[in-house]
């Protein structure tokens, strides 16, 4: 039996390596694009705070509410600067979450930590394609921390069930993303509030919501990355701003935080 163990114990070390270098290996995060390094330098105004959990983007003045934003699955949290630095151009404080191994499903809750450290902020929650959906899980665990929840290129599951929260939510697509599943996405619609806006980005894909390069499985995009980040973050602005005059209108229903 000795002689056994000694004979295989080189063996599993050299097969528990195999399995780590595999594992590795499909756990590489897609490399950060050009736009989102220079976008990440801050200056004309923004304020890029690049902390061990979050990203924070600032501009020179700050409405409500704040952003936060949960990555795709094996996207850097910097791959979404270009868009995040959009949003604080038009005033909006955004924290984009920095995921263990890049991986929202890791750390769903990550949104907790934010509260306590801006308690007079007002919070929206949102992400990108698995992002989003683990953003809708937070929300609908902690409805009354958000008060909406956006989802680009992504769906929510029955998990992240929100068609009885209350909480109002934007769902917007590209119409090249071929990333996403349509049957999954129209089954994803029955867990949304009846009166979820829902917003075709033409010629957009699944990828260009960052900057992080081609997707496999994705469609080819008819507009510019560049393009596809003004469209998502003129949209995003009209209903953070919609958002905060419904609030305005009902002040006893906009008690998140």
């Amino acid at each position: 039996m000795g002689k056994l163990r000694r004979r295989l114990f080189p063996v599993l070390i050299l097969l528990f390596l195999a399995v780590a270098c595999v594992a590795v290996w499909f756990l590489r995060p897609y490399p950060v694009g050009e736009a989102a390094v220079e976008a990440m330098r801050g200056g004309s105004g923004i304020t890029v705070t690049d902390t061990a959990g979050w990203i924070r983007f600032e501009g020179g003045q700050t409405f409500q509410p704040s952003v936060i934003f949960y990555p795709g699955t094996l996207v850097q949290a910097e791959s979404y600067a270009p868009l995040a630095r959009l949003l604080a151009d038009k005033g909006y404080r955004v924290f984009v979450a920095k995921m263990p191994l890049h991986l929202a499903i890791l750390d769903a809750e990550r949104a907790n930590g934010l509260f306590k450290s801006f308690p007079d902020d007002v919070f929206v929650i949102g992400g990108h394609s698995l992002g989003g959906a683990m953003a809708a899980h937070f929300a609908a665990e902690n409805p009354d921390r958000v008060i909406g929840v956006f989802l680009l290129g992504a769906y929510p599951d029955q998990r992240g069930d929100l068609s009885e929260t209350g909480l109002p939510v934007l769902s917007m697509l590209g119409s090249r993303d071929t990333v996403v599943s349509r049957e999954k996405y129209e089954v994803g619609k029955t867990y949304l509030p009846e009166d979820a806006v829902y917003i075709s980005i033409e010629g957009g894909n699944h990828a260009q919501f960052g900057s992080y390069g081609p997707q496999p499985g994705d469609g080819a995009a008819l507009i510019s990355p560049e393009d596809q980040w003004k469209q998502t973050a003129v949209m995003l602005e009209q209903w953070l701003i919609t958002l905060m005059l419904d609030m305005a209108k009902s002040p006893e229903e906009g008690t998140a935080g």
